[in-house]
């Protein structure tokens, strides 16, 4: 995984067997083990988005740091790092600073990194990492 500093709580938790039809705004972290069909955006800084497998995320997500294992429909932008596990599955173009993406993830999209606070040289390293399978 990445840096191992203090990152958002998980305070919030859409359930499986849970549909929401509309956008939704949060703090700090949320879970989605459901259906969320609009867009969802994170209200502040330091958030943490987890759409767990078997969730699905329709209307596109903004969050600080993003973890997907479930469905995602339409764009995704994790504005500080975005894990992208086995089994997730997305449709739409993705902005991100760091990437780690496991064997198996799929994205039908347009991968895009977006410059951070880095010095202007940094700018146009991304962080790239492919997960491996240990032998």
């Amino acid at each position: 995984m990445f840096s191992k500093k203090d990152h958002a709580e998980i305070k919030t938790l859409i359930a499986q067997g849970t549909r929401i039809d509309g956008g939704l705004r949060f703090h700090d972290g949320l879970r989605v083990d459901g259906e969320v069909y609009g867009a969802i955006q994170a209200a502040s800084e330091g958030t943490l988005l987890v759409i767990s497998e078997g969730a699905v995320a329709e209307g596109g997500i903004t969050a600080d740091r993003v973890i997907i294992a479930g469905t995602v429909r339409g764009p995704v932008h994790a504005r500080e790092s975005l894990e992208l596990q086995a089994q997730a599955c997305i449709e739409g173009d993705i902005q991100y600073v760091a990437l780690e993406m496991h064997q198996g993830a799929t994205i039908s999209g347009q991968l895009r990194p977006v410059g951070s606070a880095a010095a202007p040289s940094e700018q146009n390293r991304t962080s790239i990492r492919l997960a491996t399978k240990s032998a």
